[in-house]
């Protein structure tokens, strides 16, 4: 992607968005922390790189994890569905410039893809970033959390970010304004001042054990689907060693009797050669049992109900749909409000008085909530027509 690798602290003119007035006040800013400026201190203005290595989080958990990998997927999905709606003034304004900005952010790119994008890093790294650029039309891009570094403020809030690819880097600031064109969500940190915690990295031993079942019970596999053991030389006669031809005639033959073309073929054993099985089956092992309890915790990690990973075990919820109304109602739809709220505090600095949230009543997977909401309040004979709106969250 070369449009954000662009210098974009010269995009300060932005057709979409109308200057704020310029308001300069003579003292300094007054509500500040204190602590704040103890943690600029220490960075001293330095770009703050992030201490966990993305690319092993994103190879190992996501890309050969399944479990990572359907969580991510069904996270970023999900979220990235629920509609958006802008208000301006207390109403519904589908025609409003950020309207169209959240329809068609880019041109190569539309809302959910972004979104889905945006929501997908935020997962794997804990960290999440959009960009407003552009030339003549604003544009939103989602960065990838690996390149980006904060760069702290003499307040100790982050003043600009670098975006670096390839030894190349570029400075995104705040324009005139003040106005910082880079939103930059994560996920709670306690560790932290400036970076999100991931929830792959909370599910790491876990992956790591669910992995490492992966490839034993592959190498299981490719050893005939049996256990190793010892072959043990026993021959009074010509003695308790084996000649070095004979070391390798038998090294050759195992290696030619194994894999999964070989299995059930016997070995034939000769001149005091004896089989003896050394490790333990895998039902000493409890392998299965321990590669879902693995799963399990994964899928916890994410806040995914492991029924609807197909996970069997301890089912928490009576059916499918049970489970499916959990994970919208704990998982989605508080991280998709808490996109919405974000967007509103960064791209409403250049619209005053719009409000950026989610449209939760276009959700199917919510109709149910929905329907029984209307019932109780249709039921409500002592609610006006105006406080049944209110409590059902409409406007006006």
């Amino acid at each position: 992607m070369t449009k954000p690798e662009r210098d974009t602290t010269k995009d300060c003119k932005m057709p979409l968005f109308p200057r704020l007035s310029r308001r300069r006040a003579a003292a300094p800013e007054t509500k500040q922390s204190r602590a704040a400026a103890l943690v600029a201190v220490t960075t001293a203005g330095r770009p703050v790189w992030t201490p966990r290595d993305y690319e092993s989080l994103a190879r190992e958990g996501f890309a050969k994890n399944p479990v990572a990998y359907r969580c991510v997927r069904m996270i970023a999905e999900a979220a990235a569905s629920v509609p958006l709606a802008v208000f301006a003034g207390g109403r519904r304004a589908d025609d409003h410039p950020l309207r169209r900005l959240l329809d068609q952010p880019n041109p190569e790119q539309g809302g959910p893809d972004l979104m889905e994008a945006f929501f997908g890093t935020l997962q794997v790294s804990g960290n999440g970033y959009l960009e407003a650029a552009g030339e003549g039309q604003e544009e939103l891009y989602a960065l990838r959390p690996d390149r980006m570094k904060v760069v702290p403020g003499r307040q100790g809030w982050p003043q600009a970010y670098e975006y670096g690819v390839a030894g190349r880097s570029v400075r995104i600031g705040r324009d005139a304004d003040g106005w910082l064109p880079v939103l930059h969500l994560k996920l709670f940190n306690p560790a932290d001042d400036y970076y999100g915690a991931s929830p792959l990295e909370a599910a790491a031993f876990a992956i790591d054990v669910h992995n490492a079942s992966g490839a034993w019970n592959k190498a299981l596999l490719d050893n005939s689907a049996r256990p190793s053991g010892a072959l043990v030389y026993a021959n009074p006669e010509a003695g308790d060693r084996l000649s070095e031809t004979q070391f390798e005639t038998l090294k050759a033959e195992l290696e030619a009797r194994t894999g999964p073309t070989a299995a059930g073929r016997p070995l034939l054993l000769e001149g005091g050669l004896d089989w003896r099985p050394m490790s333990l089956s895998p039902h000493d092992m409890d392998f299965i049992a321990g590669k879902h309890a693995a799963a399990r915790e994964i899928a916890l990690a994410f806040g995914v109900p492991p029924q609807l990973l197909g996970i069997p075990g301890d089912n928490t919820y009576a059916n499918f749909r049970e489970a499916n109304g959990a994970f919208w109602r704990h998982t989605v739809v508080p991280l998709a409000e808490r996109a919405a709220r974000a967007l509103t505090g960064w791209l409403g600095a250049k619209h005053p008085g719009v409000r950026i949230a989610c449209d939760l009543d276009a959700v199917p997977a919510l109709s149910a909530e929905r329907d029984a909401l209307w019932a109780r309040l249709e039921a409500a004979t002592f609610l006006t027509p105006e406080e049944r709106r209110r409590a059902a969250g409409l406007e006006g």
